[in-house]
């Protein structure tokens, strides 16, 4: 039953085994070895280019052109592994397009992604390093792929973005940034002195903060609430500072309030008993 066992040419079959290992293990260190001469080469054309475009549209580019070379050489080194096996390539590629004829309909995904992608780099919608909101998601944009968009959130969590979820884009990084600080005061202060205290305030943050690009001024009343009268303040800063401006503002205006005798109201909670009578 086992005859054919003992016609086997060991020898034979165990140097063809280690020859065919001996390549792939060639190709798969020669794979490593262009990838990172590739990569590097790439870093360095776009950091050349950062005189001529903004850092984030440099990194941009240089991550959407490092990805497209890993897939094309990931494609390359697939055909040479083909070739260690003696498989035909051209049949391959003819098989492909029946399969790919199959699987078309399961594929649409995938070349949403792209093709979205495409037009999101076309337009520059987003650039690495933009804080933006995408498909319910804000963060920081870490990497713009040919199929996904890598985005930071806040509390470092890292979303993998699909580019054809990204239907809307909030870019939040592009020209000056708004700061804003609602306060409220109580109904008894006069608005007249509270407002000209603010307006103290954004004066005097306005000197020391260079972020800072217009104003801060006082708009006015903004809104009565149920215990208290809502002032705001608005100002412009450079890209990205508006947070902090618009801290430094909350805790400048609490101090002055504070040496000035003006209340910021906060919820009272009054209890009433009632004794039971026998």
């Amino acid at each position: 039953m086992l005859d054919w066992i003992d016609d086997i040419d060991w020898t034979e079959l165990m140097m063809n085994v280690g020859e065919i290992a001996l390549r792939l293990i060639a190709i798969l260190i020669l794979y490593f070895i262009v990838k990172s001469i590739g990569n590097r080469a790439i870093g360095r054309i776009f950091n050349r280019k950062q005189s001529e475009m903004s850092t984030g549209r440099a990194k941009t580019l240089e991550s959407i052109s490092k990805n497209i070379f890993a897939y094309f050489l990931l494609f390359i080194f697939a055909g040479f592994v083909f070739s260690i096996f003696n498989f035909d390539i051209t049949t391959l590629l003819a098989g492909a397009g029946i399969v790919g004829l199959a699987i078309g309909f399961g594929a649409q995904g995938l070349v949403s992604d792209v093709v979205t992608g495409f037009f999101i780099l076309l337009e520059q919608q987003i650039d690495v390093g933009d804080y933006v909101t995408v498909a319910g998601k804000d963060g920081v944009v870490e990497e713009v792929g040919l199929r996904t968009t890598k985005l930071r959130g806040f509390d470092g969590t890292l979303h993998y973005v699909p580019n054809r979820e990204i239907t809307n884009v909030s870019n939040h990084s592009r020209g000056n940034m708004r700061a804003l600080v609602d306060i409220g005061i109580s109904y008894d202060n006069d608005i007249d002195k509270a407002t000209q205290i603010l307006q103290q305030v954004c004066e005097q943050i306005a000197s020391e903060d260079e972020t800072i690009v217009e104003g801060p001024d006082v708009i006015g009343v903004q809104a009565f609430g149920s215990s208290e009268v809502v002032l705001r303040v608005i100002g412009k800063t450079k890209n990205g500072e508006q947070f902090a401006v618009e801290r430094n503002l909350r805790k400048a205006i609490k101090e002055a309030f504070d040496q000035n005798g003006i209340e910021i109201p906060y919820p009272h909670q009054v209890n009433i008993s009632k004794n039971a009578q026998n």
